[in-house]
């Protein structure tokens, strides 16, 4: 079983790395690293479908959503396997991520392995907000930096 992914986020201003570990099948997958040249506060968060960056990040299609649910939170009981929430960036535009993931997995049906992890402009509203698009994509804006993910050498 593959324990170990990565992905490297590459943007205009915004760049990052994005490790994926998950210890058994069972096990959630602890996703870390560190996102910069983001504006200061929250920035949507998420895997999306497709491994396919040849249009830039929108190439990567929606949001990773393998049982057809709309958007919610990461601890909500209906939500997107990608939706993985908001990571907070400091004045310096740093966010570091340290996130546990039950929904996600590096194999079987719900595989991240060869999908975009993709960091937004605004906000993800965790399905909350009320918009025309808080139950599709948490109205979380622009795709500011994506990275397909890759097996890690371990």
């Amino acid at each position: 079983m593959p324990s170990k992914a990565v992905a490297v986020l590459k943007g205009e201003v915004v760049n990052g790395t994005v490790f994926f570990n998950q210890a058994d099948s069972k096990s959630p997958v602890a996703v870390t690293g560190e996102i910069t040249g983001l504006g200061k506060g929250l920035h949507g968060f998420h895997i999306h479908e497709f491994g396919d960056n040849t249009n830039g990040c929108i190439s990567a299609g929606a949001h990773f959503n393998p049982l057809n649910k709309v958007h919610g939170a990461p601890d909500a009981a209906v939500r997107h396997a990608g939706d993985l929430g908001n990571v907070e960036a400091g004045d310096n535009g740093v966010a570091k991520i340290n996130i546990q993931d039950k929904q996600i997995s590096l194999e079987g049906e719900n595989s991240i392995i060869g999908r975009t992890v993709v960091v937004h402009a605004d906000p993800d509203d965790l399905g909350l907000g009320g918009h025309e698009l808080s139950l599709t994509t948490g109205n979380a804006g622009g795709r500011v930096a994506c990275g397909v993910i890759g097996l890690a050498k371990i």
